[in-house]
């Protein structure tokens, strides 16, 4: 069993990338991000037509989360249980299409779109942090009701867990980026110590392994770039583990996604 984690920055966009990188990969599962788009909008017959069920979380042109399957798609959940909202102050908080679940070929996959902290002082970066500790708070009963749960959390999470996941983390110091501050990278590690596990760094650990090339200053041609996309699970599942990829060819050419995506091969 195959599965991945995209993030296509718009699949209306990037759609024959998609069906093409689809035909080619034959993934079983395939979580997305930023779909930016509504359901009615959604190109549901992409998916359909190259054998896949797919769900679909979208509000707007805006975040957007998906999840395509050949091996099933049951007990479909829209957010997390208690997953916060955002507002702006002096605005009413609005729920966001930033994760979704599926029960497909025995695994419990979630698509998550983690909130971009955008600025170290900026009320987005402590709606992310809000967002990942209710989703570990969650995450632990998960474990904890049954530990043989098979279970991945997949997606764009917007960090940078280590310094070797950027290409110099001190120009992020410098420039008081987000992705690499101490308690954006407390909330990824206690992912880690509820038990999930990063399946893919052991076989291709850093420096110099991205998931993630702005479009800007060429970062990408510079080999410029971010580890921000991970496949985090549980124990059980990541126990099934035999091989991982990230496809940074999907990287190059012409109407890329700035992510590349993430493939797990499961046992």
């Amino acid at each position: 069993m195959k599965i991945a984690t995209w993030n296509v920055n718009s699949l209306r966009a990037r759609a024959d990338r998609v069906e093409d990188w689809l035909r080619t990969t034959d993934v079983d599962v395939l979580a997305i991000q930023e779909t930016k788009c509504k359901d009615e909008n959604f190109p549901w017959e992409l998916f359909e037509n190259n054998g896949y069920e797919v769900a679909h979380f979208g509000f707007s042109q805006w975040n957007g989360v998906a999840i395509a399957s050949k091996v099933g798609l049951d007990d479909v959940e829209r957010t997390f249980p208690g997953q916060p909202s955002f507002g702006k102050p002096g605005t009413d908080p609005e729920q966001e299409a930033r994760a979704i679940a599926a029960s497909c070929g025995g695994v419990r996959i979630w698509s998550l779109y983690v909130p971009n902290g955008r600025a170290l002082d900026d009320p987005h970066m402590p709606y992310k942090l809000e967002w990942l500790r209710v989703l570990n708070e969650e995450a632990k009963g998960w474990l904890a009701s049954n530990p043989e749960n098979q279970i991945a959390l997949m997606g764009d999470w917007n960090i940078a867990p280590k310094d070797e996941d950027v290409w110099d983390v001190q120009y992020f110091l410098d420039e008081g980026l987000t992705h690499i501050s101490a308690p954006e990278r407390a909330a990824f590690q206690a992912f880690e110590e509820t038990g999930f596990v990063d399946v893919v760094r052991p076989q291709h650990p850093g420096p110099g392994v991205y998931t993630y090339w702005d479009y800007k200053q060429l970062r990408f041609p510079k080999k410029e770039g971010m580890r921000i996309d991970f496949v985090m699970a549980s124990p059980a599942l990541a126990a099934r583990v035999t091989d991982t990829q990230i496809d940074r060819e999907e990287r190059k050419g012409k109407g890329a996604s700035d992510h590349a995506p993430v493939i797990v091969e499961l046992s």
